[in-house]
């Protein structure tokens, strides 16, 4: 029995150690020297208790102090309770560095990789200050409408109220976009610590020479530690703190000379140029619809500086229906990243192969201070027939085949039918003589009255599906085709466009198909018919042209 206990138990230690996982993060990955950053080792088995062995971190890192959470668990039960591990770390050189793996128990932390960078210079007026603003730019000279990413930090080595404010940047020459919302972490200055809260800025100068960043004011409430050690249960007293940042000056360089004078200027740090189809062009049919995204993201600059691309295609084989592109601006690493998506409902109207130009973007490189191309390469459709919309003609009848042979009555036989048959159409052609030009046969189904009724309905109600439908059949019981109508009537012409466009693009829901009932109904008589031309009798074309 006891062997078998220890057997049950030696089967669930694994289990348990397996079981067990201890989680790690940090409150940023990018800092530089100097500065602290915090690693949080949490466990959810609430039986792993004890610290970890911190000397792996003592090559890479200066360790400040741990500190041990304690926290009620999710499901509120009495004990259950979880214990978090704080440790402030202090890099001692600058490069990417890596957080090794640490163990508590049988668990152990996944390791961690940091960026650090190397420490920002602080004015030696300003270390000994308990408040004060520091202000850098990440570049001296940039050329006019690029990024140059401002940086202002408030050093605080008192403890703040909540009501801190910083004063907005305005510029009139220049364009100022803030990247993300402030950040907070806390550094060393001489061995004192002190709180940092960053705000970045990305401004894009209007105008080459010099700009000036002019200084813009701190302002908090400061924790008086006197009075709070004197009524450590009262109301805690603070003073009024107001600290300038220091005035900047940066140099707007002009557009470069070999930049093609034609092309929009475009200075950024990485640009490129991708597109997607919905669906894919592999195989399509006369009359079907094609989703096509061009998307250009540019690294460095806002959506609001990149361009139109421009896709010219001939309308004589492809229609265009775009849509309004889509713009948006995120925040990166190096600043702001903007893009602008166009899209575009294409529908061939002939079969075979059309071919879509290359497009390409010149842009300036600002890292390499080069000129740059980003291309997408042409591109083939291969249109294929759509049955759909092919109109069925008249079967026409083989002939027999008549066997050769040295007998002649095959001949004859021929020749009488042939005979017989003309005596037959010369009678009925004499018959017909009599009889009057035009006879109206009886007209079946709905009378032109109802369907004149019908696509008026249609159109009062905006569906151009059910107009399409509608106009159908009403000019199937018109002298005339539709094509007829729309090539002399110019009205009705342009409102087919706008119904054709309804039915092939994703705006379908905004048509109006008041003007189209406005130029069926003021539609004029044709002079040919008045002539006594007899009307074709084709259906009318889905793409009037």
């Amino acid at each position: 029995m006891r062997a078998l206990l220890c057997l049950v138990a030696a089967c669930t230690l694994p289990i348990a150690s397996q079981a067990a996982e201890l989680q790690a993060r940090v409150d940023r990955n990018a800092l530089a020297v100097g500065e602290i950053v915090e690693l949080t080792l949490e466990s959810d088995d609430p039986i792993l208790f004890g610290r970890p062995d911190l000397t792996p971190l003592e090559e890479q890192f200066e360790i400040l102090d741990t500190r041990l959470l304690t926290r009620q668990g999710d499901d509120d039960e009495p004990g259950n309770l979880n214990s978090r591990l704080v440790i402030g770390l202090q890099p001692r050189v600058a490069g990417q560095l890596q957080i090794p793996s640490l163990q508590i128990g049988e668990a152990r932390s996944p390791a961690i990789v940091l960026q650090v960078s190397e420490a920002r210079p602080v004015a030696a007026e300003h270390a000994l200050a308990p408040v004060f603003v520091d202000a850098q730019l990440d570049q001296d000279s940039v050329y006019v409408q690029a990024q140059a990413i401002l940086t202002l930090s408030v050093y605080h080595s008192l403890a703040l109220y909540d009501d801190s404010r910083l004063s907005p940047l305005e510029i009139a020459e220049a364009r100022v976009e803030p990247l993300g919302p402030q950040r907070t972490y806390e550094t060393l200055i001489g061995g004192v610590r002190h709180g940092v809260i960053e705000t970045r800025y990305a401004l894009f100068p209007q105008r080459s020479g010099e700009l000036t960043i002019p200084a813009l004011l701190f302002s908090a409430t400061a924790l008086d530690p006197d009075a709070a050690s004197q009524q450590p249960f009262g109301p805690r007293s603070g003073r009024p703190v107001e600290v300038r940042s220091p005035p900047l000056t940066l140099r707007v360089k002009p557009k470069p000379a070999d930049y093609p004078a034609g092309a929009p200027w475009l200075p950024a740090r990485v640009l490129n140029l991708s597109e997607h189809w919905s669906p894919e062009p592999d195989q399509v049919q006369v009359g079907e619809s094609l989703t096509r995204s061009l998307l250009i993201r540019a690294e460095g600059l806002a959506s609001s500086q990149l361009p139109l691309l421009e896709t010219p295609v001939q309308e004589r084989w492809l229609r265009r229906y775009p849509e309004q592109p889509r713009l948006s601006n995120r925040n990166g690493a190096f600043g702001l990243i903007g893009s602008r998506e166009e899209s575009s409902a294409l529908v061939p109207t002939v079969a075979g192969r059309i071919e879509l130009p290359a497009l390409e973007v010149v842009w300036w490189n600002t890292v390499e201070d080069r000129l740059m191309h980003s291309r997408l390469p042409a591109r083939s459709l291969e249109v294929a027939d759509n049955p759909a919309l092919v109109v069925d003609a008249t079967p026409v009848m083989p002939s027999t085949p008549v066997a050769v042979g040295v007998r002649l009555w095959p001949w004859q036989l021929a020749t009488a039918i042939f005979a017989l048959t003309t005596l037959l159409g010369f009678g009925l052609w004499w018959r017909a003589r009599r009889l009057p030009a035009v006879i109206r046969a009886a007209v079946s189904g709905p009378s032109p009255r109802t369907l004149q009724d019908d696509l008026r309905r249609a159109c009062q109600s905006n569906d151009p599906h059910a107009t399409r439908q509608a106009l159908d059949a009403w000019a199937r019981q018109q002298p005339e085709t539709l094509a007829d109508m729309a090539a002399r009537y110019v009205p009705l012409s342009d409102a087919l466009d706008g119904l054709n466009g309804a039915l092939y693009s994703e705006t379908g829901h905004s048509w109006q198909g008041e003007a189209l009932w406005q130029a069926v109904g003021s539609l004029p008589p044709a002079h040919h018919l008045a002539n006594g031309e007899p009307p074709s009798g084709s259906l009318p074309p889905l793409y009037p042209r």
